[in-house]
Formats: C-alpha cells, sequence, structure tokens
C-alpha cells in the first residue's frame, strides 16, 4: 500500500472538514481555555526587581534602596579639590577656616566672566559698585550688605564664595544659579571691585590715562555714581542682629568652645568638680 497516498486519503481536506463540523467547537473551547491558563502565570508581575521606597527579597537586609560602594566615587564627583568646592579648609583647631586666597588664578577673562554673573545675580540688591542700594531696596526690600563697608573689606575672599554657596541673612543660596567656578569669578570679581573703590593714581599702571569718575558717571548719563551713598526713603531697615541667635549661613572661623558641666548631683561622695 501506497504510505502517502494512504496519509492523503486519511487527511483529505474533505476529512478535515467533518472533524471540524462534527468536534471542532470543543477543539477550540479547550485550547482556549489552555491558552488561558497559560496566560495566568505571574512571572511577569513577579519578576525580580526594585520598587522605590520598598523593601526587596533580593537582598539579606530586605533594602530595596542600595548603599554606596564603599570606596567608591560617583562620575563627575571626586571634588580631590575640597576648598575649590566649599571655601573652606580645616584649621589647626578642628574648626572650618575660610581663606583669602583663590583656587586658581585670576585672568583678565575670570573678571570679565564675574562682572557677568554679578552683574546678573547680585546687582539688584547689591547695585552694580556693590553699595547695597539695588533697585529692589528701592521698592522696599531690605537693604543688602554694603561691599565697600569696613566689614566686608576685611573678610577673606572665600567668605564671598561660601555666602554664595549657602545663602546670609534674608539672602539665598545661588549654588543652583551659578558654578562653584563662578561663584569663584564673582568673589574675585567684589574684592576688584573694592580695590578700585579706593585706588589711587599709584595703583595705575605707568602710561595708563586717569579720569576722574565725576567725568565719566556724567558722560555716561550717571552722575549719582560719583555721589555720596544714601539710603531710599522706602527701603526697610533691618533689625538688629541678637547675638544669642548666632550668625546664620557664616563659616565659623574660631567659634568659643562650649562650656561643659558636669552635675554636682551625679559626682561621687567626696569628689570635687
Amino acid at each position: 500500500m501506497n504510505v502517502g497516498r494512504l496519509n492523503s486519503k486519511l487527511w483529505s481536506p474533505t476529512l478535515a472538514t467533518k472533524c471540524r463540523r462534527k468536534d471542532g467547537a470543543p477543539g477550540v473551547v479547550l485550547m482556549t481555555a489552555l491558552l488561558l491558563l497559560a496566560g495566568c502565570r505571574q512571572d511577569m508581575q513577579n519578576q525580580p526587581k526594585l520598587i522605590p521606597q520598598r523593601g526587596s527579597e533580593m537582598f539579606a537586609d530586605h533594602r530595596g534602596a542600595r548603599p554606596q560602594v564603599l570606596n567608591t566615587v560617583a562620575r563627575g564627583q571626586l571634588r580631590e579639590d575640597s576648598y575649590f568646592y566649599t571655601g573652606v579648609i580645616q584649621g589647626a583647631n578642628g574648626y572650618r577656616e575660610e581663606q583669602n586666597l583663590m583656587p586658581f588664578p585670576v585672568t583678565l577673562d575670570v573678571l570679565k566672566r564675574g562682572q557677568e554673573r554679578f552683574n546678573i545675580y547680585c546687582t539688584p540688591c547689591h547695585s552694580r559698585v556693590g553699595n547695597g542700594l539695588g533697585a529692589i531696596v528701592e521698592r522696599g526690600y531690605k537693604p543688602a550688605a554694603n561691599l565697600h563697608d569696613q566689614v566686608r573689606l576685611a573678610q577673606p575672599l572665600s567668605h564671598y564664595f561660601y555666602v554664595m554657596t549657602h545663602g546670609y541673612g534674608a539672602m539665598p543660596d545661588y549654588s543652583a544659579q551659578l558654578t562653584p567656578e563662578d561663584r569663584w569669578a564673582v568673589a574675585a570679581y567684589i574684592r576688584a571691585l573694592q580695590l578700585s573703590q579706593a585706588a589711587s593714581t599709584k595703583d595705575v599702571p605707568a602710561g595708563a590715562t586717569v579720569r576722574s569718575l565725576k567725568d565719566l558717571a556724567t558722560e555716561t548719563g550717571h552722575p549719582e555714581y560719583a555721589s555720596p551713598w544714601t539710603l531710599p526713603t522706602t527701603a526697610i531697615q533691618a533689625y538688629p542682629p541678637v547675638a544669642k541667635e548666632g550668625t546664620p549661613a557664616l563659616a565659623p572661623a574660631n567659634p568659643a568652645d562650649p562650656t561643659i558641666k558636669v552635675p554636682t548631683s551625679k559626682l561621687p561622695a567626696g569628689a570635687t568638680q
């Protein structure tokens, strides 16, 4: 017998049609049920994954948030030069200390960058000459610091970087607006601005032309720049500082050691404090 013809006869289209007509519906139902049962597995839902702020069975401590691997640093976050990023160093007495130095050389391009950033972010409060009488002070805002008074002139250079990083009093921090390099550039420009207000002919290089500030201010249409600084009547006077409240956002140079007291009631008999 020809096996091929037999198979062809057994599985002819006519026979297949008869099978489908006779018991095709139950077969389809059974196949559908099997597919549904196979699709009910929870492999996709119960796959090993970490959900934020939840525990996990993947680790022995059952914590989903993993601690940073020891002795590793994220890419771009080495920050080996801590003074460049903080503006303070660890003093011999264990306290943070501000320094009167720049972490990189100051060039004319650095000063121009500092002047640009200063005019954008600092002048609304401090004004372009740094006298603390900016535009918003004339509209009722608390007077900003005068960068030319004896207190600010005596402060080290990194103090300005520290204040821009952390804020000071009513001044918010500008760490989001200014990169560390830009903050240092602004600090350098503040120092140059301070020097310019007290400069003399001796500070001018030989052969350079020296002109009167009054003449330059008049030519630019701002004669008030050469006039005495006056506080607008619309400005709000600041409250006097309260010593016991401390100095907000200021890097402590050499704070007094805290007083340590031992309650006498805890001393053993015969002991003296």
